[in-house]
């Protein structure tokens, strides 16, 4: 009992923090600005929720005031059944109420007709929720969850409670609030009014939904272009990937760690680099065409301006992503199940179409997801060799910072988007579900996977060598493109566009005098903060589906890793109209940043700590629940230290992510804050090819040092397991003596 008043008392304090010392909203200038503190606490900008009650005549907030109260009165019930059902009504209700006042109050009024006539007009208005008010909310939120733990949910674990509450909330703030966000902007006005008109305009729109290509007429839609090309992409990035894992795992090839090292390359590269590359190469300018047009008299093409080039370039991109996710599954394969099958005197080509492959669905069904969400959301490689043909991703952004400035365009375009990536995700759900591809069983399984059928053997290395090859010229010339003055017009070797994005001046102290810099750490500041609350979520999240069991675990689940479903154009476009007003606005700082990147990369963090965790003993954390531990040290003393691949793994996918990251950045920077990835963009667009590949290239080296770090920092997982429990076990008893 001591713990948990210890507990409700602290969250009380931050209550009364919120309420008291903290600016109630927003400031415009920055709260770690600490210009703020000049009219603390008297002036309307700057003053707390108490003051704003009583001299700024904002007396609604008088409601949060008085739930506080009130919770701080249940504090002293002696009944926990009663404390804890006051305490969780005044949770729901608290968060509740900020909610709805924040959205129904804007900065001249009401924003909604219906409270202008049920309550008569609002003299005073207020700006979007500062320190203050989500500081309240999150109290809130845990006064919910610690009055729900009361009442014997989870059996009274206040911190799984917490948590489950915390994550619901803020994945509710951050990916289902903006998504409503557009949906609603979609009918909507310039002046925030109700008008259906652009969005029935739109959504009937020819050069989105035509067909004309069918009938040879003409151009598909945007809508038809984009589908196709994802499905091509899906389809040839699994494709190889499963070629690339068939190499590596199944036969004899003689260069297989180059293979993995050089799968991992298209991973860490930002994604117009190869879009940049091939353009270089079989460009009007590029080395390849030019050859031939001098040895055999052809007229330079532009056939790379189109889907047929964003094809290539995309599947570049992603196969090492299917291989990644294919070799684990190829190795997964039973190799006694293929013994039994050729014992049962079938054939090396049918046990591998009848027995190995149906067992690499759920991999196959997976590899085909990302590459084709990938697609969808790819925004970097259509913008470089798109041309004519735009797709979905760029047509929105042309509608949002385009000449056609048209928020309602690109809502329509988004959902469309959407629309796509969720009926595979779902598709893909439907079929996996009610099928086992289960083939560890804990018994011995020992013994070597089958060779490869002989023509199949050959087809994987015709496929896999020729690929390796070219991705090798490929990453010679983003190698060599930045080291060339004008590429095909004057080849000559330069420093000039490294010496320009980097250069370093001595003269009164160090100056950082490149045009990359300012951008360079920004996006090293902004990665290196997001990765690790990226990592903690996606662990948290996974603890609490494989270890718990709680009403809704299914649609929890679902409802999380529907995020990663969703594009990052679609993300961005829904931020900027979620998140450009009150009550919450952060557009043009880095926090929206942030916010993006831990929530659209969370689901992996999430996939790889339920693999890892699914390999952990539950009796492990059993037996540190039952020496008297709670959740909290027992995921910090137990779980964590067997967790280090995952947590490696988390946080170099976080980081590379949030650096190489294009699709939903775009749309979300600022002149104050601006990504690599944008920048780089601006190049492009610029004709600065040279520039842009240099910082490429910088990029590429940092991401490379960055890993290696982690991984010698975090370290492997080495452990003897029977001695490692023992271990434990011991650890945690010498500790029983010293818990209350």
């Amino acid at each position: 009992m001591r713990h948990g008043n210890r507990r409700l008392d602290v969250v009380l304090i931050l209550g009364a923090v919120a309420l008291t010392l903290l600016p109630w909203y927003r400031i415009e200038s920055g709260l770690f600005g600490l210009g703020w503190l000049a009219g603390f606490p008297i002036s309307p900008e700057a003053a707390p929720g108490l003051v704003q009650i009583f001299a700024h005549g904002r007396l609604w907030l008088a409601a949060a005031l008085v739930l506080l109260l009130l919770a701080v009165a249940a504090r002293g019930m002696a009944d926990p059944m009663r404390r804890g059902a006051v305490l969780a009504w005044t949770g729901a209700i608290g968060v509740l109420f900020l909610s709805l006042q924040g959205l129904a109050i804007g900065f001249s009024g009401w924003n909604w007709t219906v409270s202008d006539t049920l309550f008569g007009p609002l003299s005073n208005g207020q700006p979007a929720m500062g320190a203050g008010a989500v500081l309240s909310s999150i109290t809130f939120v845990l006064l919910f969850a610690f009055g729900l733990a009361e009442r014997g949910v989870m059996k009274g674990d206040a911190f799984v409670v917490s948590a489950i509450a915390l994550l619901v909330f803020l994945v509710a703030v951050f990916v289902f609030y903006p998504i409503g966000s557009m949906f609603v902007g979609s009918v909507q006005d310039f002046d925030g009014s109700f008008n259906a008109d652009n969005f029935i305009r739109n959504t009937q729109d020819p050069s989105i939904w035509s067909l004309n290509c069918l009938i040879g007429a003409g151009r598909c839609g945007v809508a038809w272009r984009t589908l196709w090309l994802a499905i091509m992409t899906g389809l040839g990035s699994t494709l190889l990937g499963l070629a690339f894992a068939l190499v590596a795992t199944r036969t004899r090839f003689p260069f297989k760690k180059g293979l993995r090292l050089l799968t991992i390359l298209p991973i860490i590269t930002p994604p117009f680099v190869i879009g940049l590359a091939l353009t270089l190469l079989f460009g009007r300018a590029g080395v390849v065409t030019q050859g031939l047009s001098q040895l055999f008299g052809l007229e330079p093409g532009r056939w790379l301006y189109g889907l047929t080039g964003i094809w290539i370039a995309q599947v570049l991109s992603f196969t090492p992503i299917s291989f990644l996710v294919l070799i684990g599954v190829v190795e997964g394969v039973s190799p006694s199940m293929e013994e039994a099958s050729t014992t049962l005197r079938a054939d090396r080509w049918r046990t591998f179409r009848r027995v190995s492959l149906p067992l690499m669905k759920p991999g196959l069904a997976n590899a085909f997801l990302i590459g084709f969400i990938e697609s969808m959301a790819d925004f970097g490689n259509p913008l470089v060799l798109g041309g004519s043909h735009g797709v979905l991703s760029t047509e929105i952004f042309f509608a949002v910072v385009g000449s056609q400035n048209d928020p309602s365009r690109a809502a329509v375009l988004a959902m469309v988007l959407l629309a796509f990536t969720l009926s595979a995700f779902l598709a893909q759900r439907v079929w996996l579900s009610g099928k086992n591809f289960a083939t560890v069983t804990g018994k011995g399984d020992s013994g070597s996977h089958i060779a490869l059928p002989r023509g199949l053997s050959i087809g994987v290395h015709a496929l896999v060598i020729p690929w390796i090859l070219f991705t090798l010229v490929i990453y010679g010339m983003i190698l060599i493109g930045g080291f060339v003055k004008t590429w095909g017009l004057d080849n000559s070797l330069t420093l000039d566009h490294y010496a320009k994005a980097f250069s370093i001046s001595f003269e009164n102290g160090i100056a950082w005098t490149g045009v990359a810099w300012n951008s360079f750490w920004t996006t090293m500041e902004i990665a290196l903060i997001s990765a690790p609350l990226t990592a903690a979520v996606g662990l948290l999240t996974a603890y609490i589906i494989v270890r718990q069991k709680f009403a809704g675990k299914n649609a929890f689940e679902f409802a999380l890793m529907m995020s990663f479903a969703i594009p990052g154009t679609v993300i961005g476009v829904s931020y900027i109209m979620a998140f450009n007003l009150p009550p919450l606005e952060m557009t043009g700082s880095a926090l929206i940043l942030i916010a993006c990147f831990v929530f659209r990369n969370m689901p992996v963090g999430v996939r790889g700590g339920i693999a890892a965790m699914s390999q952990l003993d539950k009796s492990l954390d059993e037996a540190s629940l039952t020496l008297r531990a709670n959740s909290f040290r027992t995921i910090r003393k137990v779980i964590l230290p067997l967790l280090r691949p995952a947590i490696t793994a988390a946080l170099v996918y976080s980081f590379v992510r949030a650096i190489t990251s294009i699709s939903a950045v775009i749309f979300l920077v600022s002149a104050e804050y601006n990504m690599a990835t944008s920048y780089i963009v601006g190049l492009v667009e610029n004709g600065e090819y040279g520039v842009a590949i240099a910082y490429s290239s910088m990029l590429i080296v940092v991401m490379i040092t960055v890993i290696a770090g982690v991984q010698l920092i975090v370290g492997e997982r080495r452990l003897r397991r029977e001695n490692r429990v023992a271990g434990l076990a011991t650890s945690a008893s010498s500790r029983q003596e010293k818990i209350p």
